[in-house]
């Protein structure tokens, strides 16, 4: 009964968020769903590090990760199933706006990877755990 799931993945590590797009795109297909896909970019333009990038600095870039998103998913599920995702790239902390793109999308699920775990977060990343705290739909964690 869903009408968008939302696959959250970083592509700056080609090919780990594999299993997280495999899964996402198997769950929109038994849900007739819309698959999204977002990647999140850090925010440089508001800290003192923003100064040393030129303005269009941060176009380029999301120019650029939209490129690699596009392609990571394609790699994954087939140009076919990728013509028909939603690629977005957003800009932030990744999990206040995997947050906000799951609430403006209306999803009714988002896919994420738990990732990079520390024994203080208990095997479970600290993004997809603030994910999984604050979502207002559910969340599948992929391991």
């Amino acid at each position: 009964m869903s009408n968008a799931i939302l696959c959250a993945i970083d592509i700056s590590n080609p090919g780990e968020d594999a299993k997280v797009i495999e899964t996402a795109a198997k769950l929109a297909v038994l849900e007739s769903a819309q698959l999204d896909v977002v990647t999140v970019m850090p925010d440089f333009g508001m800290s003192v590090v923003g100064s040393f990038f030129s303005q269009n600095h941060h176009d380029e870039a999301v120019v650029k990760a939209k490129e690699q998103l596009n392609e990571e998913v394609s790699k994954v599920i087939g140009d076919a199933e990728n013509a028909k995702v939603r690629h977005i790239v957003s800009t932030g902390k990744a999990y206040d706006e995997v947050l906000k793109v799951a609430d403006e999308a209306k999803s009714s699920l988002i896919v994420v990877g738990a990732h990079k775990p520390d024994f203080k977060d208990y095997l479970l990343g600290p993004n997809a755990a603030r994910i999984v705290r604050h979502s207002k739909c559910s969340v599948y964690v992929v391991r």
